[in-house]
C-alpha cells in the first residue's frame, strides 16, 4: 500500500504530514507510525501528524510521537500543520482547529506561523527547576554549560526519574543570554532524545523565566538548536493568557512510501 506524505519542519523539529480527511490512515497501527518516523528505514521525523475534518472548525490535529504513540500537544507540529492546511487549501491566512489539548487559533504570514497556546494557570517553582504544562508537561532548569552538555543522558535521567516516573516529562535546559533572550535545548519524551526545537518547550521556558523573575518582558526570544522562536503572552497575578508561539514553518518535500 502506498502512502502519500508531506514533510514539514519548524526550526528543525520535523514532521510527516498526512491528509487524513478521507479517514484512510489506520490510526491504531502504531508500528506503521513508528516506521514512517524512522530516520533509517522510513521517512524520518520527530513525529507524525494527521490532518482530519472537524464538524465545527477548520480541521482536527492528531499527533503521534516518533515512538508510534499518540501524544500530548506539539507546538511546532501545530504550526507546521497550519502551514500544511494552507498548502492543501483548507484555510487561507487564519485557522481555528482542535488538538488533543483543546482549540487553537493560528495566523499565517508567509513562512511565519503564529499559534495560540493554552493559558497557563499553574507554575510550580521548585529549588532546582520549574514545572508547568503548556499542552505537554515540561521540566525547566538552568544549565550554564549548555553548549557541550549531554542532553540525552541527563534529559533521560530526569524524564524517567521521580516525580515523573512512567508518565514522564519533557526536559528543557536553559541558559540566559539577555533580558529577553534564552538559549534552550530540549529532551523530548516519545522521541527519547534531544530535538532541534520544541514548541511547547520554549513556551514553557518563556513563561517559567517570567514567573521566577529572570525576565520582565512578555515577548521573549528562544534560541534553539534549529533556529529562533518567539513567545509572547499577557501575565496577570501569575496567570498567563493570550500565549502565542511564533516562528518559521517550512514545507520540505512531498513523496510516496
Amino acid at each position: 500500500m502506498q502512502q502519500t506524505f508531506y514533510k514539514y519542519q519548524g526550526t528543525g523539529n520535523d514532521f510527516v504530514m498526512i491528509d487524513n480527511r478521507q479517514q484512510t490512515f489506520d490510526k491504531n497501527d502504531t508500528k506503521r507510525v513508528k516506521f514512517l518516523c524512522d530516520r533509517r528505514f522510513g521517512i524520518g521525523a520527530d513525529g507524525l501528524i494527521l490532518l482530519e475534518n472537524h464538524p465545527e472548525y477548520d480541521f482536527k490535529m492528531v499527533y503521534y510521537n516518533a515512538d508510534g504513540n499518540e501524544s500530548s500537544m506539539c507546538g511546532n507540529g501545530g504550526r507546521c500543520l497550519v502551514a500544511f492546511a494552507k498548502q492543501l487549501g483548507v484555510i487561507k491566512d487564519q485557522a481555528v482547529f482542535e488538538a488533543i489539548d483543546g482549540l487553537h487559533h493560528a495566523e499565517v504570514n508567509g513562512d511565519i506561523v503564529k499559534l495560540q497556546m493554552l493559558d497557563v494557570n499553574t507554575v510550580e517553582n521548585h529549588k532546582t527547576h520549574v514545572f508547568l504544562n503548556t499542552g505537554s508537561p515540561h521540566h525547566v532548569q538552568f544549565e550554564n554549560k549548555i553548549e557541550d552538555f549531554n542532553i540525552k543522558s541527563k534529559g533521560a535521567e530526569i524524564r524517567y526519574g521521580a516525580p515523573y516516573n512512567e508518565a514522564g516529562s519533557n526536559v528543557n535546559f536553559v541558559k540566559k543570554q539577555s533580558d529577553d533572550a534564552f538559549k534552550v535545548r530540549t529532551y523530548e519524551r516519545g522521541v527519547e532524545d534531544e530535538t532541534l526545537s520544541c514548541g511547547t518547550g520554549v513556551t514553557a521556558v518563556a513563561i517559567a523565566m517570567h514567573y521566577i523573575g529572570e525576565t520582565e518582558k512578555n515577548h521573549v526570544t528562544l534560541n534553539v538548536e534549529g533556529g529562533k522562536l518567539e513567545v509572547c503572552f499577557d501575565a496577570d497575578n501569575n496567570t498567563y493568557t493570550n500565549v502565542w508561539l511564533i516562528g518559521l514553518a517550512t514545507f520540505v518535500f512531498k513523496g510516496t512510501i
